[in-house]
């Protein structure tokens, strides 16, 4: 066991502390997990993964890689359809999507959970001439898409998790 086989365990274990980040960074909306995921994919990547220069590495890849947009664009039109169920202007949503940006930074890590909400409220209070309840509707709808939003992008994470191990541990042997 030369240093060879030891940073190759460094590499692994760094890609998988950086899978894990990002699989528990799913939970806060505004944080990229499935970003983090898959760069930590493409750093494993470059630095040994695809050395092996077999077909199936490249598969895994660019399995991971679709995952990963597709995980990102559904992410959004979950929120946003559930709210537009309730018929929030999509001037309130991106009111809501600003202020969680924003105090994501300013408040981390809660502010954004919090701002985004309360910012779809007011705007859709206005908006409605101040009938709470239907701005409370509207609020409660994108709620729900965020919850469905969050076990999609959590189920994706699950499998760029594992097609990463499939990759790393199972394959290699299986072309050897």
């Amino acid at each position: 066991m030369g240093w060879e086989f030891w940073l190759k365990v460094g590499i692994e274990t760094l890609t998988l502390f950086f899978l894990l980040i990002g699989l528990v960074g799913l939970v806060i909306p505004i944080f990229p997990g499935l970003m983090v995921m898959w760069l930590a994919v493409l750093a494993y990547g470059l630095t040994v993964g695809f050395r092996t220069a077999n077909w199936a590495a490249w598969v895994i890849f660019v399995f991971i890689s679709l995952l990963a947009i597709f995980g990102s664009v559904v992410d959004n039109i979950l929120m946003a359809a559930k709210a537009r169920e309730k018929e929030a202007a999509w001037f309130s949503l991106f009111l809501g999507l600003l202020a969680g940006i924003v105090f994501s930074f300013a408040l981390p890590p809660i502010g954004g959970l919090i701002a985004a909400p309360v910012a779809l409220f007011l705007a859709e209070y206005l908006r409605r001439k101040k009938n709470a309840r239907e701005a409370w509707e509207a609020v409660k709808a994108l709620l729900v898409g965020w919850g469905w939003s969050f076990a999609a992008r959590f189920a994706i994470g699950i499998v760029i998790t594992s097609l990463w191990i499939l990759w790393a541990w199972v394959i290699p042997p299986l072309f050897q």
